[in-house]
């Protein structure tokens, strides 16, 4: 369905609950329990999961139709698991971007793309992950702006961060790119003309599914629009090719007003 809205890549998430969750974390209820899928939070978590095999197949179904496959990382037994099957590139979500020992996986061996997002991350925490990075070739980083909520209010989403990341880092990463939390799909046309070159949009069949991320994300039709309106975006964004156009001549010869 990604396919067919027109998006490059369905991007997955793969997590290790038993990693990630303390034994206490793990044996407790879900907060909401409308949206629990097991009798803890960590068989809830663990219920969600893809094995790698899976993620192999999805990867495989992706390069079938013709839609580029990746996925985001949370603890470092997911990431040596998405480094064997090879994707484009891996993710590294708002809540791992300060876990070192993750990183550090990803830098030292993986050699795709590595796409980090910064919600909910100080700009200390910012430069400690840089200074991290920094003996790697940082031709294979994307950063993304990013709040973190689901969803967030337009005047958290703070679009000018895009223009601060450009100024601080655009002649050491890859590029700079958009995580979007938001309802609708207006501002993403303005984080595309500030320059973000990847706007990242959560995905699902039905907003009104239980789970806190549906309300946030796209349906179909949403996402169709969406990449409709970016494409239209980037062919509009360009300098006139002559001071006046082939479209403008005949209107110039018959209302432009010339002295007589």
């Amino acid at each position: 369905m990604a396919y067919q809205a027109g998006a490059d890549y369905a991007k997955f998430q793969k997590r290790n609950s038993k990693e990630l969750l303390t034994e206490e974390q793990y044996k407790l209820p879900h907060g909401v329990p409308y949206n629990a899928f097991g009798d803890t939070y960590g068989k809830h978590r663990e219920f969600l999961e893809f094995d790698i095999a899976q993620h192999k197949q999805l990867m495989d179904y992706c390069a079938e139709v013709g839609i580029g496959y990746a996925c985001s990382a949370w603890d470092v037994t997911s990431a040596k698991e998405l480094i064997s099957i090879n994707p484009d590139y891996i993710k590294v979500p708002s809540a791992c971007n300060t876990h070192t020992d993750l990183l550090k996986v990803l830098r030292d061996e993986y050699k795709g793309d590595i796409h980090i997002s910064l919600g909910m991350t100080s700009q200390s925490e910012e430069k400690q992950l840089m200074d991290l990075l920094s003996s790697m070739s940082m031709e294979r980083v994307v950063l993304y702006s990013c709040t973190s909520g689901y969803p967030v209010d337009f005047d958290d989403v703070c679009l000018l961060e895009i223009k601060r990341l450009q100024d601080s880092y655009k002649d050491q990463v890859k590029t700079v790119a958009f995580s979007g939390h938001h309802l609708g799909i207006a501002i993403d046309i303005a984080a595309y003309t500030l320059g973000a070159t990847w706007i990242e949009r959560h995905f699902t069949k039905d907003r009104t599914w239980k789970g806190t991320d549906h309300a946030a994300s796209l349906e179909p039709a949403g996402l169709s629009k969406l990449v409709r309106n970016i494409n239209a975006t980037h062919k509009s964004l360009t300098y006139k090719k002559s001071e006046i156009l082939e479209i403008e001549k005949p209107q110039y010869q018959k209302l432009k007003w010339r002295k007589k």
